[in-house]
């Protein structure tokens, strides 16, 4: 069967170009099938109850279904289909049944538990400790204790989420898809710079249309929002955007998330007090740094009263800006992009056309690796004839010191039709000693930016090189893992409220000068970046800084609330608990038939529920670990200082979930963090404390 159905061959890589989706069911519930008859075999009366034989067969179990899950998982997020679909969402449901129906498995708990009983538990090394550690938490949260009814229903619920979920993520792609408007004359689009006019014309192309076709993918929505003086097209984007599977805007009910919403919440709930939690927050935290819903609600508002009227100055002014200058009596949601965007050229004399055609992506690129080398001493090498799932994707070998291959990495950066918006790592391979032949981790690093147009790379704002750096540091964490347990190496059983600490910290070497000059050239004619030019984008750094936190703060409320103050009496009311936290944190409130909620993937189609603060939280980790680099700089002249990168590859980058992610983070600093680094790297250290 291996021969026919490409899913099922053990091989180092998938065969993307051979998998239909036809191979998916009979892969899956083969997978399924050995699992079972694996997991009945360890747990066998008689059968050994030492770690060989308890741990690792389900190690080897999992990465079975990993090997033949990963790409079939990647492309529905970056090639998807009908076809894809139809056989998609039951195979999900089925893996997701047969993994709370091995977190139930009573047989298989008393297996793991009787390694922690045994005399040399204690002498096990620390990585073979924390997957049993790990393994026996999971249980608990898997409902192992519940008794029935309880137990089934807490089956159902897993079964029926995961269901929902990608209903969920399915009703965003389609609705942004399902709008574009045709523009023929280009009067309409004055303001918006060429490179972004390049991309409406290669949207058209691809349709075969003539003229432009502003669409609701990223770089489309960026470029009118940002730039276009047709103040009335600026509105029919923010409107199609912000009521995206939603009961409003121009397919009002067709892709609506309401009811997938307050399912989804409900069920979360359900599940969280079957599990002797008193809501989905505090369930959340059993896999986090935060001690408490309370520790968590602390951080935020204490950030929402420092950052608020920092916030409100920034709009203040923005207000007073647009109606002296732009004539803008009222400044409405679709105009504040555009208006900062002028401010911040009469501030600064600074845009983004003017930096972009220093990033050209390919250079970027190579930049970014050549970070990586100089911090970590690794190099990525492109190898050509390798099976991808698009023309544009690229895979990079990565090579140590000596040249030997130890990981590998898929890189797909442009935004196209039936890919999922957004950027993100994932994984393809996890690193995994097991016998001669290890299997190397290999990642998947995905972007939406805009995609090159005739006769010029792909040109990049400054947000995108962060973007791009960011996945890249996601991406280093799950490659430069040195745990070869796959439950636990790399960003698997990471905190997650800890696990964006390398991306985040990753971000800061785009604002570097000695990391801009690997590769911030201009594309036409090699120029460096003009140092006039950084310090104007420096000078900028900050600007909105309270503007764009209270705008994650307004995200990271509005997830933890729903989910911390869920009645079921009332229901999951996410308007109304919207309403709550901008009255909180909020200096700008859209208007009635926004439905931000609607297309809120991160928290109802993703891993970030009640979590999604692990962004803040995180940030405050990679601020400070970066003072170590700061702190080399100024005792050897270079951020790009090998020893602390060794250091924080060794200490950080190298240990997965071996240990708490506290632990690895002041083993790296030599202290635990402080979180003036936050604020500090905001440029709002000097922001009033909370009253």
């Amino acid at each position: 069967m291996t021969d026919t159905n490409p899913l099922l061959a053990d091989d180092a890589l998938p065969a993307f170009s051979r998998i239909r989706p036809e191979h998916v069911p009979p892969a899956i519930d083969a997978i399924l099938a050995d699992y079972r008859a694996g997991v009945a075999a360890l747990t066998a009366p008689g059968a050994p109850r030492d770690f060989a034989h308890v741990m690792l067969p389900q190690e080897r179990l999992e990465q079975r279904l990993a090997r033949a899950w990963a790409p079939v998982s990647h492309l529905h997020s970056v090639a998807d289909s009908e076809a894809l679909r139809a056989v998609y969402g039951p195979a999900e449901e089925k893996i997701t049944e047969h993994a709370i129906e091995l977190g139930q498995d009573r047989d298989l708990y008393a297996a793991v538990q009787a390694l922690t009983d045994a005399p040399g538990f204690a002498a096990l090394p620390r990585p073979q400790r924390a997957l049993v550690e790990h393994a026996l938490r999971d249980f608990r949260l898997s409902g192992v204790a519940l008794e029935e009814p309880a137990r089934t229903r807490f089956r159902e619920i897993g079964v029926e989420l995961s269901r929902l979920s990608t209903e969920f993520s399915n009703a965003v792609l389609d609705a942004t898809d399902a709008w574009h408007e045709h523009v023929t004359d280009e009067r309409d689009l004055a303001g918006i710079p060429e490179s972004g006019r390049a991309v409406l014309r290669q949207y058209a192309r691809e349709q075969e249309l003539e003229g432009y076709l502003v669409t609701l993918k990223q770089p489309s929505v960026q470029a009118v929002l940002t730039y276009a003086d047709n103040r009335a097209l600026r509105e029919r984007v923010y409107w199609a955007y912000q009521t995206r599977a939603s009961d409003q805007g121009p397919h009002a009910g067709r892709y609506d998330n309401s009811a997938r919403i307050e399912k989804i919440v409900a069920l979360r709930h359900e599940a969280a007090r079957l599990l002797g939690f008193a809501n989905a927050a505090e369930e959340s935290l059993a896999t986090k740094m935060a001690g408490s819903p309370t520790e968590v609600m602390e951080f935020l508002h204490d950030l929402a009263a420092r950052a608020k009227p920092v916030a409100q100055r920034e709009l203040d002014e923005l207000r007073a800006f647009a109606h002296d200058e732009l004539k803008l009596d009222n400044l409405e949601p679709w105009d504040v992009a555009y208006a900062a965007e002028k401010l911040r050229q009469a501030r600064y004399a600074l845009d983004e056309e003017q930096l972009k055609p220093y990033f050209p992506l390919p250079a970027v690129l190579d930049g970014l690796f050549a970070i990586a080398q100089r911090l970590y001493g690794v190099t990525l090498a492109p190898r050509e004839g390798v099976d991808v799932w698009h023309p544009d994707v690229r895979y990079y070998d990565v090579r140590d010191a000596d040249g030997r291959v130890f990981a590998g990495a898929y890189v797909d950066l442009y935004a196209r039709a039936g890919k999922r918006g957004g950027a993100w790592m994932d994984v393809c391979r996890a690193r995994f000693d097991d016998g001669a032949q290890p299997q190397l981790p290999v990642a998947f690093l995905t972007c939406n930016f805009a995609p090159p147009t005739e006769g010029r790379p792909a040109l990049l704002t400054h947000d995108d090189v962060l973007t791009l750096f960011h996945e890249f540091g996601h991406g280093l964490h799950h490659l430069l893992t040195e745990v070869g347990l796959p439950a636990v190496g790399g960003i698997e059983g990471v905190e997650w409220d800890a696990v964006e600490l390398p991306s985040q910290f990753m971000e800061n070497f785009g604002w570097n000068r000695q990391a801009l000059d690997l590769f911030a050239r201009h594309w036409q004619t090699g120029e460096p970046l003009p140092e006039a030019l950084f310090q104007r984008m420096l000078a900028a750094r900050h600007f909105h800084a309270g503007l764009f936190l209270v705008r994650q703060l307004e995200f990271a409320l509005f997830d933890f609330t729903l989910h911390l103050e869920y009645d079921p009496a009332e229901g999951a009311r996410p308007l109304a608990v919207l309403e709550q936290v901008r009255k909180a944190a909020a200096v700008l409130h859209p208007p009635a038939w926004q439905r931000f909620p609607h297309a809120f993937t991160h928290i109802f189609a993703g891993g970030y529920a009640a979590g999604y603060y692990s962004y803040l939280w995180a940030e405050l980790l990679s601020a400070d670990a970066f003072g170590a680099f700061e702190e080399a700089a100024a005792e050897r002249g270079s951020v790009l200082d090998r020893a602390t990168g060794e250091r924080f590859r060794r200490e950080v980058l190298a240990v997965g979930a071996t240990r708490p992610a506290l632990e690895s983070f002041v083993a790296f600093r030599g202290r635990k963090p402080e979180p003036e680094a936050l604020l500090r790297s905001h440029g709002l250290a000097c922001a009033p404390p909370r009253p």
